[in-house]
């Protein structure tokens, strides 16, 4: 078994880290140890690492099941850049493409190959990976194999049949918001033997969580009130349906706030387009359904805004979590109004299954509940996902501290409808403790840097290099590839494709290179 020192040796080699967060030691290791594993971690607490660390410590090929094709992708291109070798085999290659995969497969060039449950399911899947030298199986989005989870994929439910059909390899099953109930479905369908489990706390004490219930007329104002505490900051705003997204989005153009639509009815390249130029920081807020959101990997959201009730508090947990993953303070605000209960009631009628039509109506008995209750919101998340803390308030929801003034204040005048310009109360805030400490223009200099480069390659922008990077290269603004190194992300591989780059954006910028803040 390797050490510690073993350990920590490729993780700062490859992934540019000097240490583990919580857990993540003691997850690898129990796959280094090949025994099936559950964990269940919070969105953002690095739960990718726990089984891309193990696959290249073990040599062969871990295969990892994930429910969307863009994760896959960004996924594979972050390895590749890393210097670990990795594919996905789905739809989107060519069946020549698809043919080359699979015989480097066979040959075991792959420390990950990423495939959905879809692609799995297929009996000739099955077949030919019998013949790749496969170290482990990691579920990802694990929740989706349970009929209780909030997301269940039919498609999940093959993924049973891997125990029989690969009765030697270890299954790692990987979720960010799994009750009780569904983490014993999850250990019950993937027919688990003795599996080690590590369940993270699923307090976030850096979300300061605030409901607010809209009377008629009000919400886009409160809406407005949020965004511009914010001006600065990157926004994810959950609409309920498309057309609502559409609108939200023109009624913000309107009052001079950019916003982008994302939204199952676009094209898949103008969805892919308008969440790059978000992870970019091209543009602020997003205005989205739930169809965004799952595998996004940026660390600086400063507010989630929810325009209506969610189905679910697994839901709701799961995207206000997309705020404050680098740690700092975010705003997770959930303004909703009294037709939502009857929207969701609504869905819920329609359900012809009566089993899941009774899932979903305790779903939304929870969910309306949580909303309406006068108890502290991070305790009734704790609690709904089978965590009993010793603390009964956090002192920073909105039932446990003072409401802030602007979701107070009485709501401005209107006619027809159209929402006039408000007075803003506590106009903006700064977006994070880190930032304020940043120069502005060398901070935009290097994003757009980045957004360059990103587009050179063909890649997010977050595969080049994370928000947290691009942070502390501003803040120590490094002066050689050996003080490159020392930045938080930066492995070998990074530190040789883009060191040099860094260093001479940054000669550029002392030299007076500049970007308009608002381009």
């Amino acid at each position: 078994m390797p050490t510690a020192t073993d350990l920590l040796t490729p993780l700062r080699q490859y992934w540019g880290y000097d240490s583990f967060r919580p857990l993540q030691e003691r997850i690898v290791r129990s796959l280094l140890e090949r025994h099936d594993t559950c964990v269940v971690m919070p969105t953002g607490g690095g739960k990718s690492l726990c089984y891309q660390l193990p696959a290249l410590a073990l040599g062969q090929t871990a295969i990892v099941v994930s429910p969307l094709i863009s994760l896959m992708q960004d996924q594979s291109a972050q390895l590749a850049q890393m210097g670990i070798p990795a594919a996905l085999l789905n739809s989107t290659l060519s069946s020549d493409e698809q043919s080359s995969v699979m015989a480097k497969a066979r040959r075991g060039e792959f420390r990950l190959l990423y495939l959905s449950p879809e692609r799995l399911a297929q009996s000739s899947t099955i077949s030919w990976l019998k013949n790749v030298p496969v170290s482990f199986f990691a579920i990802d989005e694990a929740h989706c194999i349970s009929e209780w989870g909030h997301e269940f994929r039919p498609d999940y439910r093959q993924l049973s049949a891997l125990r029989t059909h690969f009765p030697d390899c270890p299954i790692a099953a990987f979720t960010a918001s799994a009750t009780q109930r569904v983490r014993h479905d999850i250990l019950h369908q993937l027919q688990m033997r003795q599996p080690h489990k590590y369940i993270a706390s699923f307090h976030r004490a850096n979300l300061q969580y605030m409901v607010k219930q809209c009377e008629p007329g009000t919400q886009m104002e409160m809406l407005l009130r949020a965004l511009r505490r914010h001006a600065q900051s990157s926004v994810i705003v959950y609409a309920p349906t498309i057309a609502r997204v559409e609108e939200v989005v023109t009624i913000l153009g309107q009052q001079g706030v950019k916003a982008l639509a994302y939204h199952g009815k676009m094209d898949a390249s103008d969805r892919r387009a308008n969440q790059e130029r978000w992870m970019s920081d091209e543009v602020r807020v997003l205005v989205g359904t739930i169809a965004f959101g799952l595998g996004i990997n940026k660390a600086t959201v400063r507010a989630v805004i929810h325009l209506s009730l969610p189905r679910s508090i697994e839901q709701y947990y799961q995207e206000s979590g997309r705020a404050g993953r680098d740690g700092e303070k975010a705003e997770c605000i959930l303004l909703w109004q009294k037709r939502d209960a009857g929207l969701l009631a609504h869905f819920n009628q329609q359900i012809n299954d009566a089993a899941e039509r009774d899932r979903a109506w305790q779903r939304y008995y929870n969910i309306r509940d949580f909303a309406e209750s006068s108890v502290c919101r991070h305790l009734q998340i704790c609690e709904h996902f089978g965590e009993k803390p010793k603390w009964k308030s956090c002192g920073v929801c909105d039932v446990c501290a003072p409401a802030p003034e602007w979701l107070s204040v009485p709501a401005a005048k209107r006619s027809k409808g159209k929402v006039h310009e408000p007075v803003f109360a506590d106009a903006s805030i700064r977006p994070s403790e880190i930032e304020e400490a940043l120069d502005p223009e060398l901070h935009e200099y290097l994003r757009e840097w980045r957004r360059r480069i990103a587009k050179e390659r063909g890649v997010a922008a977050f595969v080049v290099l994370h928000d947290t990077s691009l942070q502390e290269i501003c803040h120590r603004q490094p002066s050689s590839l050996v003080e490159i190194r020392q930045i938080h992300g930066f492995g070998e591989r990074k530190t040789e494709t883009y060191g040099q780059s860094v260093l001479d954006a940054l000669a550029q910028f002392r030299s007076g290179a500049r970007v308009s803040i608002a381009q």
